[in-house]
């Protein structure tokens, strides 16, 4: 299983890079070679946050297009799960029900 990070769609669909031909020809290996592609909620989110902060909203969906076009799964939260665990925090304040199946974590609910 191999984790798809933000920066390999921004490559695909953005401007002329260094790393745009590496992203391609390293996404096509992958695939080629059968491999589990996966990414997490977050890499939505900091494409969705690059794209606004450099004026370039019309980036956005080429970019989810590219990344959800090659994964084979999203999984949710990773992120603030990971932070929590490296803590040792239990308890999370969240209306996503998302968080209720994860082992180890109860949600403060209303």
């Amino acid at each position: 299983m191999i984790f798809v990070d933000s920066n390999v769609p921004m490559y695909l669909v953005g401007a002329p890079h260094a790393h745009k031909a590496d992203a391609q020809r390293l996404l096509e290996r992958c695939i080629a070679d059968r491999e589990r592609l996966v990414t997490d909620a977050e890499v939505l989110q900091e494409i969705l946050h690059r794209y606004v902060a450099i004026g370039r909203r019309d980036a956005i969906q080429p970019a989810f297009d590219a990344l959800l076009g090659v994964v084979d799964d999203v999984f949710p939260a990773s992120l603030h799960l990971a932070i929590m665990d490296r803590h040792r925090i239990a308890r999370i304040l969240s209306f996503d029900a998302g968080f209720d199946g994860f082992p180890g974590v109860s949600r403060l609910r209303p």
